[in-house]
């Protein structure tokens, strides 16, 4: 079956069994993709000891981060392009190389390589994951199963250090952190390839390959920057230096390439919405605070409080916990209220105490007060997280609402591309300075020793306790520092203009997937006909009669209604008779036969001897002007997005897609929107 646009080609609709082992296919490419963002942060401290090179740690998330984010951007346009079931099979592929070859890495350098390959698959995984739902599976269900991978997504951030720790105190060690996804993934690959329908687009999709390029240098350049400066290189260093101006020319030249660009990566015109912008800033902050905070309190965890790997990824669950519970929260009080500029404000404010509470622990505060530090700062990244793409999609036009989506979860991503350095560098530099102090009151300890938390642990007091000061008073300062970025934030987060949330803004407010920062198959043609639809249901009953009085066509409200009931059934279940009719509504035939014999009467519907139904000339000239009229009315009711309606290019698009899904639903009673199929 073709679209009426003749764009793709959709497959025949699947049977349950089918769908299911689909989805759990997909769910599970997803949860390898998302988890491994966090899997390793518990066995950092392991990875570290076993290879060396802490300078490098917090290359280990960061070039993951990067390297998924230019993915996901390309990765999209690909799956058009290709066909997503290709792209999500060759996704699986390349994530597979990156696992094997991050377990038998010989040198940390070898490692961020490798987990940089990785990233490009679970990018590619992420994007095409989604899409492939709204592919396969049909209108009525696809909601509930897009919650179900936000739900995946959200279970992912708690899982992965959870898995991380049990593979690095096991005696399988950390090198398994990255094996297990490789029959996990070969299964996705095999799986994919005897379910998943090929489906691929005829027409050829633009890709912004300039501004990809562009856009991704600069991010590397300026992380490479922050990373390196003042570890590897003095700030004022030429290699820095150069590395940021080079990153400013990349991203000016991406901000020219973006006004020239047919398809471009980030709309210019969209940094002209002061909402948009403050968002964006806003959301980088929580990626960049959140990732640096995560990726560094395993390490206080299992060098300063000495448990194990394991333990860590247990002890962190109060910051998930209060995130979740906010997000949820704050959700479902702005989808209630409408209301949303006091949760960024109360969310950047929180951080920031959280952050400073953070800084407090030592080698001696308890288990208990450690999980309530941590719970306060996750409850201020859960009031901001998810509050941010609601704001964006409530405030763009509907042109921009899914590029828009896209700009600010790549933001955050890049912001936690940068929390992981900047929060990396600051721990080394501080660590190499406390623990040279430590080194000279403990005397000589072999290097194997130093390198793992256990073994330090295992050290007599007077060697031990220097050691775990050191690593204590080193995350005191690394989160001291990183106070005042949520403060930022707070001030930023003033600056919001407050739009009275719509409907299907609201709608969208308790979805955690979006929280989570997951690539979201829904854009602007979703919002739009999910308007179209809530319209319809809300205002059109009664708005029928002035609008069939508007078509000009003389028809009463029983032709009208015998018209669009031939006109859909024809189109989309065949020949229809009068009995076919009548079982959609659970009605006799001969009830409805009056008014189709009226409707015959005046020459506007044909009725043969078996009693099947069609439209005449007459019929259909009719039928035509009264679709004319509803598309006219729906212009004018259609919610607006940043000053503008959707257009009529937009509307008849839109009822092209409802239309065409109706083969995607139970033959039943069509939905009302449908019947104004501009093709008809």
């Amino acid at each position: 079956m073709t679209t009426a646009e003749g764009d793709d080609v959709r497959p025949r609709e699947l049977s349950r069994r089918q769908i299911n082992v689909i989805y759990g296919t997909v769910a599970l490419g997803l949860l390898l993709a998302a988890m491994d963002q966090t899997v390793v942060a518990t066995a950092l401290p392991t990875i570290v000891g076993d290879l060396g090179g802490a300078n490098h740690l917090s290359w280990v998330v960061t070039a993951y981060l990067l390297t998924q984010t230019i993915a996901a951007a390309l990765a999209g346009k690909f799956g058009d392009q290709f066909g997503r079931k290709r792209i999500f099979q060759v996704s699986a592929l390349v994530f597979i190389v990156g696992s094997l070859l991050c377990g038998a890495a010989q040198s940390l350098i070898w490692l961020v390589c490798s987990r940089a390959v990785q990233g490009i698959g679970a990018g590619g995984l992420l994007v095409t994951a989604t899409a492939l739902i709204g592919d396969v599976i049909p209108l009525r269900d696809r909601g509930r199963y897009q919650g179900g991978l936000g739900a995946v997504f959200g279970l992912s951030t708690v899982v992965g250090p959870l898995i991380g720790g049990l593979f690095t105190d096991s005696g399988l060690g950390w090198r398994w952190v990255f094996y297990i996804n490789v029959p996990l993934a070969v299964l996705v690959i095999l799986v994919a390839a005897r379910t998943i329908p090929a489906i691929t687009s005829r027409g050829k999709p633009i890709i912004d390959y300039l501004g990809i390029v562009l856009i991704g240098a600069g991010a590397a350049g300026l992380t490479l920057a922050t990373s390196w400066g003042g570890t590897e290189y003095a700030w004022t260093s030429p290699v820095i230096i150069g590395l940021f101006a080079v990153s400013v020319v990349l991203l000016v030249a991406f901000g020219f390439a973006e006004r020239r660009a047919r398809e471009p990566v980030l709309p210019i015109r969209l940094f002209q919405s002061r909402v948009f912008v403050v968002s964006s800033a806003l959301s980088f902050v929580v990626g960049f605070t959140l990732l640096g905070a995560l990726t560094f309190l395993p390490t206080y965890l299992q060098w300063v409080q000495g448990v194990s790997a394991t333990v860590s990824g247990v002890r962190t669950l109060p910051l998930v916990i209060g995130l979740l519970v906010t997000a949820v929260l704050a959700g479902n009080t702005v989808s209630r209220t409408g209301r949303y500029k006091a949760f960024p404000i109360a969310g950047g404010l929180v951080m920031a105490l959280g952050l400073y509470l953070l800084s407090r622990m030592g080698s001696d505060t308890s288990t208990l007060l450690t999980s309530v530090y941590m719970f306060v700062f996750g409850v201020g990244i859960g009031l901001s997280m998810q509050i941010l793409i609601i704001i964006v999609q409530n405030t763009v036009a509907y042109r921009d609402l899914g590029v828009a989506t896209s700009g600010v979860t790549f933001l955050r991503t890049l912001g936690s591309s940068f929390g992981a350095a900047v929060f990396g560098t600051i721990f080394a530099n501080q660590l190499q300075h406390h623990l040279t102090d430590a080194l000279r009151q403990t005397g000589v300890i072999p290097p194997q020793v130093l390198g793992l938390p256990t073994a330090v642990h295992d050290l007599p007091p007077a060697q031990s306790g220097p050691i775990i000061e050191a690593y204590a008073q080193s995350v005191h300062s690394l989160f001291l520092y990183a106070v005042p970025v949520p403060l930022v934030a707070f001030a930023l987060a003033w600056f919001l203009k407050e739009v009275p949330l719509r409907d299907m803004a609201r709608a969208a407010a308790p979805d955690l997937g979006e929280g989570f920062g997951m690539p979201d198959a829904q854009s602007s043609d979703g919002e739009l006909e999910r308007a179209i639809s809530r319209v319809f249901r809300s205002e059109g009953p009664a708005a029928a009669p002035s609008v069939l009085a508007a078509s000009g066509t003389n028809l009463g409200a029983a032709d009208a209604w015998c018209l669009a009931q031939i006109h859909l059934r024809t189109r989309y279940a065949g020949p229809i008779d009068l009995a076919g009719v009548g079982r959609a509504y659970h009605l006799p035939g001969a009830v409805l036969r009056p008014a189709f014999a009226a409707a015959a009467w005046r020459g506007l519907v044909a009725i043969d001897d078996d009693e099947c139904l069609s439209l005449t000339g007459p019929g259909e000239e009719a039928y035509g002007k009264l679709a004319e009229a509803w598309k006219t009315w729906l212009l004018t009711k259609l919610p607006e997005r940043d000053g503008q309606r959707p257009t009529r290019a937009d509307l008849d698009a839109a009822l092209s897609r409802i239309a065409t899904r109706l083969a995607d639903t139970e033959n039943t009673q069509p939905p009302a929107a449908a019947a104004l199929h501009p093709a008809g």
